[in-house]
């Protein structure tokens, strides 16, 4: 897309945010038209004409989450992906949910919310979603009356509120499990005595919205100056998909810790057995998705071919760059639906590098640390873990190494850095910045013979615990959410933020859920499994897992791409290392669970106040992370609870 085209997208955004605004601030577009005096809005007032009722539209859009906000979207900072500090330039209040502060009084990123709750009390960064679900009903009570509106676009924005209705419940059955069902609008004194339903009945019914709204949608943005960012055909698809592959998976689907949870009518709210067939279904659905996907023009993002500089670049660095560039190239053809609600500029302060120490006043807040167990987790560069690869069996991984021509792309010639940071796969290199390491990007990007290193010591402009404002808990900083055009002049903090559409869903992200899908589906793992995993595998220059496993895994681990459960565990760990960093971990370990074996493992970095880089190598634990089965699913707010007695609380709350 051209530079002119992305500055007339931004123009017609902030025309279209101050509509969403408009409605946000007035308490969502119901709340505020319910409001009495002369010469104000109505119901009827706002389906007059089509102007009015893109605007109410529009203000439905706005409840979507702020996706690349890590102040409000838990996925960001509420795992074990990335560090904070307590001083950090950003609110930490997502951080509070990592470290095991979550509660009933006052839930962080409470969703479970009306418009009634969210002036009463502060969210802590979640989104009255249930006001939301009100405004979908509104809207399609009465879009059939606007006057000056063509049945093709009534049709289409009537298919749109049903998407958006589907995942506003989505999202709500993600975080708390049951919820009630906003079907129609109730009178606001029956609201109050709804009954959560069962997960089997809520995700039939978010299908059967789904179904009904695809027929309608269009199959890609046509009109990209003014529609980037609505709901598609292969954005509804992949929900589906997203949503029956959640029902299918461990947390939903049987789950024995559930199985005794009713609530007051005696009713089970969990399924009671597990049902293989879900896994047929969602591999189904997945498999539409992707059909859709593909005939839309969606692809896997390649940074050679659809760059101006990939061809000036050594293939390394093209590499490094593809999975990068996945996530923050303007409207790639790899996203499927990117969210044009929420500007990326906090997480690129966060992230962005520091080369100078004047950049450390400011504009940069270098605090997105990813812990020493993300940065072991990438395979090496011969496609299998390091614990797994029988070429690193006697490697110290934090003995020190001195940089050379062969690592030159990645790594420094001639300085030190640990043995760690060697030999990593292209997507390490794409996602962490450690010491002594490259960085393609802030103005050097017409070639890579001359690439930023990254000294993150203790005294070094990009180290060190000072300020106490910006500083880098575990040593390690994230590129991967940094686009290359974003810079930070020479001697200066004053960063230029290069805006992108943070990924909700990329086609990766179908792909390796199709594989897991038709892995739990089938009894042994076969050539379709393996098929879309190497193709994630191998934009990556990495071989498939097959040969890779057979070639490069120590004897005991040589036959795991051959059995279910081996297998089961190279698509997670694939998962983690092609879409780390991008709100995907923290539901995917949800819904293994697996959450309560990770997030309770220690958070571990380097001794960010060493100076030289055997002091700064030294090992260090940063917080011990606490899990407990109740955090499994978000607490109801208590005040919730007591304003309706036919609520049962979460199990452990």
């Amino acid at each position: 897309m051209s530079h002119f085209n992305y500055l007339y997208i931004m123009k017609r955004y902030i025309f279209q945010s101050i509509l969403i605004i408009l409605c946000i601030y007035f308490g969502s577009c119901n709340d505020y038209l319910d409001i009495v005096p002369d010469n104000t809005l109505t119901v009827d007032h706002a389906f007059k004409s089509r102007y009015e009722a893109e605007g109410y539209l529009y203000g439905i859009y706005g409840f979507l989450p702020s996706f690349a906000d890590p102040t409000a979207n838990p996925a960001l900072m509420g795992g074990d992906e990335v560090w904070y500090i307590e001083r950090g330039t950003v609110n930490k209040r997502m951080w509070d949910i990592a470290k095991g502060f979550q509660g009933t009084n006052a839930p962080m990123a409470d969703y479970w919310a009306s418009y009634a709750d969210s002036k009463r009390y502060n969210l802590n960064g979640g989104l009255a979603l249930f006001t939301a679900l009100r405004d979908c009903n509104i809207f399609l009570e009465n879009i059939g009356k606007v006057i000056d509106l063509g049945e093709d676009e009534r049709l289409q924005w009537t298919a749109e509120v049903k998407f958006l209705k589907a995942y506003f419940h989505f999202w709500l059955l993600r975080m708390y499990g049951p919820i009630p069902l906003i079907k129609t609008n109730l009178p606001i004194d029956e609201e109050g005595w709804m009954y959560r339903e069962p997960i089997d009945d809520i995700v039939e019914y978010i299908v059967t919205l789904l179904d009904e709204a695809i027929p309608e949608l269009p199959e890609r943005v046509d009109d990209v100056t003014l529609y980037l960012g609505r709901t598609t055909q292969p954005v509804a698809l992949a929900v589906k998909a997203q949503i029956l592959t959640l029902a299918a998976s461990p947390l939903l689907n049987g789950n024995p810790d559930y199985l005794s949870f009713k609530d007051k009518r005696g009713v089970h709210l969990f399924p009671q057995e597990y049902d293989s067939k879900k896994w047929e279904k969602a591999a189904s659905a997945l498999k539409d998705a992707i059909d859709a996907a593909h005939s839309a023009g969606n692809k896997l993002f390649d940074f050679k071919a659809e760059t101006i500089y990939g061809n000036r670049l050594n293939e390394k660095t093209n590499l490094a760059m593809n999975v990068r560039g996945a996530v923050t190239e303007r409207w790639n053809n790899e996203i499927i639906w990117g969210a044009s609600n929420s500007g990326t500029g906090n997480l690129q302060r966060m992230c962005h590098p520091m080369f100078f120490v004047t950049q450390n006043s400011g504009g940069l807040y270098k605090s997105y640390a990813p812990p020493l167990h993300i940065v072991e987790q990438f395979y090496t560069k011969n496609g299998v873990p390091i614990e797994e690869d029988k070429e690193w069996v006697n490697t110290q991984i934090y003995d020190l190494r001195t940089g050379d021509e062969n690592h030159k792309f990645y790594i420094k010639e001639g300085q030190r850095t640990m043995n760690l940071h060697f030999d990593r796969e292209a997507r390490f290199y794409g996602s962490i910045i450690f010491d002594e390491g490259t960085y393609y990007g802030n103005g050097r990007i017409d070639t890579d013979n001359n690439l930023w290193v990254t000294k993150l010591k203790g005294g070094d402009p990009g180290g060190g615990m000072a300020p106490p404002e910006r500083y880098l808990s575990t040593g390690y900083q994230c590129k991967k959410l940094v686009h290359y055009l974003t810079s930070v002049p020479d001697n200066n903090s004053s960063i230029s933020i290069y805006e992108y559409a943070f990924p909700i869903i990329r086609l990766a992200d179908l792909y390796l859920m199709y594989a897991e899908a038709l892995n739990e589906s089938k009894n042994v793992p076969d050539a379709q499994v393996y098929e879309y995993i190497d193709r994630v595998r191998n934009r990556s220059g990495l071989e498939g897992v097959v040969a890779s496993w057979e070639k490069y895994a120590v004897a005991e681990s040589s036959n795991k791409p051959n059995t279910k459960e081996g297998m089961r565990e190279i698509i997670q760990r694939e998962r983690m290392n092609e879409l780390a960093f991008e709100g995907i971990r923290f539901w995917d370990l949800r819904r293994w669970k697996l959450a309560k074996e990770y997030m309770n493992r220690p958070i571990k970095g380097l001794n960010i106040a060493g100076e030289t880089a055997s002091e700064f190598s030294r090992i260090q634990t940063v917080y011990q992370l606490k899990f407990e089965d109740k955090d499994y699913l978000w607490p109801i707010r208590q005040s919730v609870m007591l304003r309706n007695n036919n609520l049962v609380q979460n199990p452990g709350w």
